[in-house]
Formats: structure tokens, sequence, C-alpha cells
């Protein structure tokens, strides 16, 4: 007779309990970049809505932005970091493959023995890694979970290119996943689009990059970093084509409707796209949107912890409010779904 295999003890209800942020010290304004891509600040706010953005200093590492934003978090949470049963990390600018990120910020932590691992999901990375997250504590695998989305884009970026030069930046978000007595993190629509990669994309693997070094070194020539390449038009047209159709889903999985909602929290990629997504929707005015963007540009997987954050320390939403998250880019891939926003420290 086959063994018995016990199975986890499952939990009904999760929630966000905590949330906290890192943003970088250096405000970058657009005048710092208008000279490189021939440009304005007038352009830069009307094609994207941002006036300024953060870019990192030396010293502030993925690791070092994650795990700030990670004592924020817990703080709020009231947690301490030996309750926490898995790290879940999602960033596309780690320059590194292993060890993951998730990892070694448990480890600054002073997790010991907690499973961690990264995601990458570009712009969406936040939200997959929270319908996972929501998922280890559901599933009794995890008591608590941190989830965290951070980015240093600047690493990327070319400073001559005008399409991508003045939207990225840098910063780390953290929110803490456990249980609840009532549903706080409703079920996740996602989904990608593998045929539409050229749309936003690194334009070399590290392979092509060592092999340039290595010419250059053999040659006297030079060599170029890999960097960030977008095709702005494709994107638009994807997001406010398409995306309508995934908060529509995001909020049905939930049983809740648009006037239901306190606060739209999409990922931060262009203001004219959060607009024509508040537009689809029918958004009353009751419905507080973030534009987080202005002053903190696109940081991908960071953007709606950021965004989130932002909303509840200006006081235009609170905690316990009902916000409907959407994360989407590279991939491109998107992933959203209805939560009550947490507490801040």
């Amino acid at each position: 007779m086959p063994a018995h295999i016990a199975t986890a003890a499952p939990v009904t209800h999760t929630a966000l309990l905590g949330l906290g942020v890192y943003r970088p010290r250096r405000i970058v304004p657009n005048a710092e970049i208008v000279d490189r891509i021939d440009s304005s600040d007038e352009w830069i706010r009307t094609r994207s809505g941002i006036a300024a953005r953060r870019w990192a200093e030396p010293d502030e590492t993925i690791v070092a932005m994650s795990t700030e934003a990670a004592r924020a978090a817990l703080a709020a949470a009231g947690l301490t970091a030996d309750r926490i049963g898995a790290v879940v990390l999602a960033t596309s600018s780690q320059m590194v493959l292993g060890p993951s990120a998730a990892a070694v910020v448990a480890s600054e932590l002073g997790m010991y023995d907690t499973a961690a691992f990264d995601v990458s999901a570009g712009c969406a990375g936040f939200c997959y890694a929270l319908a996972n997250a929501a998922d280890l504590v559901r599933s009794g695998h995890a008591g608590h979970v941190l989830v965290i989305g951070v980015e240093r884009l600047s690493d990327l970026l070319d400073p001559d290119d005008r399409s991508c030069a003045f939207i990225f930046a840098d910063g780390a978000g953290a929110a803490v996943v456990g249980p609840s007595d009532s549903e706080g993190i409703g079920p996740v629509a996602w989904g990608s689009d593998g045929n539409q990669t050229a749309a936003i994309k690194q334009d070399k693997d590290f392979q092509q990059y060592f092999e340039e070094v290595a010419t250059a070194e053999a040659t006297g020539g030079s060599s170029v970093r890999p960097y960030i390449r977008m095709n702005g038009q494709a994107v638009f047209r994807w997001a406010v084509t398409f995306l309508e159709k995934a908060c529509r889903d995001a909020l049905a999985r939930a049983g809740v409707e648009a006037a239901d909602l306190d606060a739209f929290v999409p990922h931060q990629a262009n203001s004219r796209i959060t607009d024509a997504l508040a537009k689809a929707l029918g958004l009353p005015e009751t419905v507080t949107i973030a534009r987080d963007i202005a002053d903190t540009g696109n940081t991908s997987a960071a953007s709606i912890p950021m965004a989130m954050e932002q909303l509840i320390r200006s006081g235009a939403a609170r905690p316990g409010d009902t916000a409907l998250l959407l994360g989407f880019g590279a991939g491109l891939a998107y992933a959203g779904q209805v939560v009550r926003l947490p507490a801040i420290a």
C-alpha cells in the first residue's frame, strides 16, 4: 500500500499587510537629459507625464534598495523577518543570474533557511510576484511572503536614445502578504504575447556583449553595453486596445465593479496610457488614479508598489481601500488583481 502523503494546511483568505518603498537619493529633472536627446521639458511632459525621475547612486544596488523597502514593509505589517516563509523578488535589471537577488536580500534581512527566488516578467513583475505570493500563503506553503519589485534601469539606458532615455528610472517597493479574515487579494488576470517581444527588449544578450568586448580588446575598438530599446507606438497601441479587457477580467474575477473601486493603480508607464484606460473603464471621479510617474518615472517592476505608497502617503487613498492593480510591459506581459490597500510605516 502506498504511503500517505500529507498536504499543507490551506488558508482561505490573504491580504497585503504592509508596504514599504525605497526612492533613490538622486532626483533627475528633465532639464538634465533634454540636450542629449534633442528634446524639451514640455515635449517629455506631454508625451509621458514625467517631470523628473530618480536614478540610483553606486551604493543603491538592487539588493540595498530591496532590503530598505522590505524593512519598511515589515515595520508596516508589524512583523519581524523570522515570520517570513518566502521572498519573491521581481526585477528585470539584476545584472547577474545567480545567486538570486531574493536570496541575498533574505540574508541581508537576517532570514535563515528561507525560500527565495526572482521573477522576470518586466513591468508586470510585481503583480506576477504578488499572485505567486498569495497562492503560497493560501496553499499553506508559507505563512507570510515578502514580495519585492525593484529596478536599476538607469544601468540599461542609452543616454542618447530619444525613445527611452527620459522614461526609465530606479527604485524599490515591497509588500508583506499574509493570511486574513477576509479576502484582500483577488484572483489574478494575467497573460502574455511573445509575438511582440520586439516592442520592449534588451538590444543584445550578454553573450553578444562579451563577444563585442573580446573583439574590442583584440582590435582596440569599443563595445557598448546592452541597452533597453522600445517601440513606443507599438506599446501604446497594445496598451490602449488590449488592457481594458485585462482590467475588466481582473474586476470580474474579484466580483467587483469599476464603480466599487476607491483607487486605480496601473503600472506607471505613460500618463496618456493611464488616461486612456481610465476613460475606457468609465471610472467615476470618486476613483483616485495613481500618477506617481510625474516625479518617479517608469520603474518597471517597482512602479506599482511605489505608486500605491505615494497614494497612501499623500492621503489620496487609505489602507483598506479597494484598488485595481495592473502591471504591463515587456513580454508583452500583463497581470492585474483587485486588492485592499495595505498599511505603510
